[in-house]
């Protein structure tokens, strides 16, 4: 049973264990990978839609940014190639 479908609380989440931060990581991504492409006012609505309770609204910043992290293209390093030369060896 999901207690999270019903309840959203951050007094419920607590109690399974659960912190805020690590929440809204996870469910910010699960929207960025469902709904890609969307802008400040449509992150927001999702936020309101997903958090009703009043003790969550202060994480609305902290789902923006996850979902824009989530939703940016991952970024590999460049690898540079790099010549070693060998020391001169005297004669």
């Amino acid at each position: 049973m999901d207690y999270l479908l019903d309840e959203n609380r951050p007094e419920t989440c607590l109690a399974l264990g659960l912190d805020c931060r690590t929440c809204i990581q996870k469910s910010a991504s699960s929207v960025a990978h469902v709904c890609p492409g969307l802008a400040g006012v449509g992150i927001q609505r999702i936020f309101g839609q997903l958090y009703t309770s009043p003790g969550c609204a202060p994480m609305a910043a902290a789902f923006e940014i996850a979902y824009i992290d989530a939703s940016s293209p991952v970024r590999k390093p460049v690898m540079m190639a790099l010549t070693v030369s060998a020391p001169a060896v005297a004669a």
